[in-house]
């Protein structure tokens, strides 16, 4: 299982995806800002390995903060720490993950703070919880891909979209997740993957991480996606999310929702897998998710090479919104939630509260 991402106590060390699959190549972070810069470029992706990484960028702020200790107030302290975190959170707007995580260490240094904790003790803290995040997303994916599997049938040809793998998470996989835990049962025949446009998550990313682990696949470009439906008997199609409102609407990578419609005429069922904290219930709807847009230069080149006329006007939305209806079930760490969303949503968020008797307010999960 490849590793996204790794803490040295005193920087983060990050899988440069931009550069797979021709070549494996690290980034060293040693501050809050390149870990920023990292998110934006893509360097790391995926919901919960973002929401991971922005955690260890705040620890890496308050070490930053810490060490000029001299030139703030406590009040003053918390304001800088505060705009470390606006900072990470403004990287990718989309993915809730982040929000969760960062809000998550902030509250945690302000409790500190407010407990009279020693600058040393709220540092040594913060890395705990940042690691314990990154870990416990881990043991997180493994469920989810107990209970995806179960869902698949014998021999399952299964069908995915961008990568919600290994690499898109602190390792094992969401969607991903789900392939792996079937293909040790022995149930997984083979795995179509989308090519992902504009830049090819899924060609370069899900397909070398599934062949790295002798898993079958299959690359298909996105726009064969309704006709290996139709001709290469899919059982199910199984994506990642971004950020999933309290309807069920789900954002994920742009050509997602493309592919649940075409889902939903060939009658295969569409899962999404996800942790509980990619819910936003403060939406109530997926017409409130914010929509990240990219770079033009991302759909008029390709590696560099001009595939476009460099004038050409581009719409480079990096998400599209699947509603809730089109979706068959969420597979989560603690089940897999299906319709009414509304209803059973709300549930398994009291549920999560009741288990870990936190609230984070607006990132609450």
């Amino acid at each position: 299982m490849v590793k996204t991402m790794e803490w040295q106590g005193q920087s983060l060390l990050l899988l440069d995806q931009t550069k797979l699959p021709s070549e494996i190549i690290t980034i060293l972070c040693k501050d809050y800002r390149r870990v920023g810069e990292a998110i934006k470029r893509l360097e790391v992706r995926g919901a919960p390995a973002i929401g991971a990484a922005a955690a260890f960028g705040m620890v890496l702020g308050w070490q930053e903060l810490a060490s000029r200790y001299a030139d703030f107030s406590q009040e003053t302290l918390l304001i800088e720490f505060k705009k470390i975190k606006n900072f990470l959170l403004s990287t990718r707007p989309t993915a809730v993950n982040l929000g969760w995580a960062v809000e998550k260490i902030y509250k945690h240094a302000v409790a500190m703070i407010n407990a009279q904790q020693s600058l040393k003790a709220i540092e040594t803290s913060l890395g705990n919880l940042a690691c314990k995040i990154y870990q416990e997303d881990i043991e997180v994916n493994r469920r989810i891909g107990i209970y995806g599997a179960a869902l698949l049938p014998q021999q399952a040809r299964i069908l995915t979209h961008c990568n919600a793998g290994a690499l898109a998470t602190c390792g094992w996989g969401t969607a991903l997740g789900v392939v792996r835990q079937a293909f040790l049962d022995g149930r997984l025949e083979m795995v179509y993957a989308d090519e992902t446009r504009p830049l090819l998550q899924g060609a370069r990313l899900t397909a070398w991480e599934l062949i790295e682990d002798n898993i079958p696949v299959t690359l298909i470009t996105d726009n064969m996606a309704a006709w290996v439906m139709q001709t290469q008997h899919i059982d199910s199609v199984i994506v990642g999310a971004d950020r999933i409102a309290a309807n069920g609407d789900t954002a994920n990578k742009i050509g997602t929702y493309g592919v649940a419609l075409a889902a939903k005429y060939h009658q295969i069922p569409f899962y999404i897998a996800a942790p509980i904290s990619t819910f936003d219930f403060t939406l109530e709807t997926g017409k409130q998710i914010p929509i990240e847009e990219r770079s033009a230069d991302e759909v008029r080149l390709l590696h560099s090479v001009v595939t476009a006329p460099q004038q050409v006007n581009v719409f480079n939305p990096a998400f599209d919104v699947t509603p809730g209806e089109l979706i068959t079930g969420i597979i989560t760490e603690y089940g897999v939630i299906s319709a009414p969303y509304i209803e059973n949503i709300k549930n398994c968020r009291k549920y999560y509260k009741r288990r870990t008797n936190i609230n984070y307010g607006k990132y609450d999960s």
